[in-house]
């Protein structure tokens, strides 16, 4: 199976990104490297929907790519997910949902992105009413393992938001390590803590927080950069900050 040509797919991504966006997210890329080789399949989540995540993991897995990184974005958030119509996809596909329920073989799944060269794509597929049973079936196991040998260097995980559904408890299985998407001045203490909460106990490893949405205009930058606890504010749209090590990327406030 891992000698079948992959079908490829256009898609249409922002020709005229903001350079301090394009920096963080290169600076985001370079802090999950430093998480250790053993990292390879990165699973987003987010305590609530429209903070921002889906635009974070189809970016961070696009600079992967870029870096010469042999990279897979699976969407799994085939409750809600916007991608196809966010970067006007025009041919039909096939998508998650349809592998995992054994419509279609796990290899006919997988795109190639056209604009971006070591970039794959597993897109969510049609909306499923049954989410939590499809990834706690063996296929959604055989798709990773399959996914496996193929050999990836980075595969990004998008998954529906753990505040709301426990699609990305269940996804952890799958994951070397997980980080939360949230949103500045939106996202409170206590929804990110719970958040946090659910994904420890999972026995994931943790590997921080994506702040987005960051209004660049106000102060205190530098004062709450480094703290976790402050959620503090990033240059840009995104701050990355983990419990024990802490990391951090910056960038414009994209709303995605």
């Amino acid at each position: 199976m891992q000698g079948t040509n992959k079908k490829t797919l256009s898609m249409t991504f922002d020709q005229t990104p903001d350079f301090r966006y394009s920096e963080a997210l290169r600076t985001l890329r370079t802090n999950l490297l430093f998480s250790g080789s053993k990292v390879k399949n990165i699973l987003l989540t987010s305590t609530q929907p429209n903070e921002g995540k889906s635009t974070v993991s189809m970016d961070l897995a696009r600079v992967f790519a870029e870096s010469g990184k042999k990279t897979l974005l699976v969407d799994a958030d085939i409750r809600k997910s916007e991608v196809v119509q966010v970067h006007d996809i025009k041919e039909e596909t096939v998508g998650l949902s349809q592998i995992l329920t054994g419509q279609i073989p796990v290899e006919e799944g997988i795109y190639s992105v056209a604009e971006v060269p070591n970039m794959d794509v597993i897109l969510a597929g049609p909306y499923a009413p049954n989410p939590t049973e499809l990834f706690e079936d063996e296929m959604c196991e055989k798709l990773f393992n399959y996914i496996k040998s193929l050999q990836y260097d980075i595969v990004i995980i998008d998954t529906a938001p753990i505040g709301t559904v426990i699609d990305a408890a269940i996804l952890t299985r799958y994951a070397d390590g997980a980080a939360l998407v949230c949103e500045a001045e939106v996202t409170t203490r206590r929804l990110l803590q719970r958040a946090k909460e659910q994904l420890d106990r999972t026995g994931i490893r943790f590997l921080g927080v994506i702040l987005n949405k960051v209004n660049m205009s106000k102060s205190g930058y530098y004062s709450s950069y480094y703290s976790y606890h402050k959620y503090g504010k990033s240059y840009g749209s995104y701050g990355y900050g983990g419990y024990d090590n802490p990391a951090h990327a910056s960038s414009t406030d994209r709303k995605g």
